[in-house]
């Protein structure tokens, strides 16, 4: 498992330790569970219980874990939907960022050709054989 959820397992795990029994019961054991097998033992993380969860120092991992938490267990229908609504007002506004980041225009600039001085001639420049092929084309057409 990879390191960075392991240690967010196990702030999850803390986190919920101060959770009220009801409100502990309502995840399944198996969820429980499964932070606990993939939490990182060697990791300590505290929490401290006067300051808001806010303020914690918890990574954004063990966040998303307890929004997923928050969703599908404690929720009410209308904090359901308001919660969908900023998820997708967030993956909206990243999705965007990454239009800007990675668009074509930013990566692939226009070159103001005017601005440097030079002018851009697209004219046909008519082709004219040279003696040699002229040659070799005269001998070829004798032979056929």
């Amino acid at each position: 498992m990879n390191n960075l959820y392991a240690k967010s397992y196990t702030e999850v795990l803390e986190i919920l330790k101060y959770l009220p029994v009801e409100e502990y019961k309502k995840i399944p054991k198996e969820e429980i569970e499964f932070y606990q097998n993939n939490c990182d033992k060697q990791y300590k993380f505290t929490i401290n219980p006067r300051l808001d969860l806010k303020e914690q120092n918890i990574s954004r991992k063990a966040n998303a874990v307890l929004v997923y938490l928050f969703k599908n267990y404690f929720a009410t229908e209308v904090q359901k939907e308001k919660l969908n609504n900023i998820l997708k007002n967030n993956l909206y506004k990243e999705e965007q960022l990454k239009r800007e980041k990675y668009s074509t225009q930013n990566i692939f600039p226009k070159k103001n050709i005017e601005k440097i001085g030079i002018q851009e001639s697209t004219s046909i420049v008519p082709y004219k054989e040279n003696i040699f092929i002229k040659i070799i084309n005269k001998i070829k057409s004798i032979f056929r």
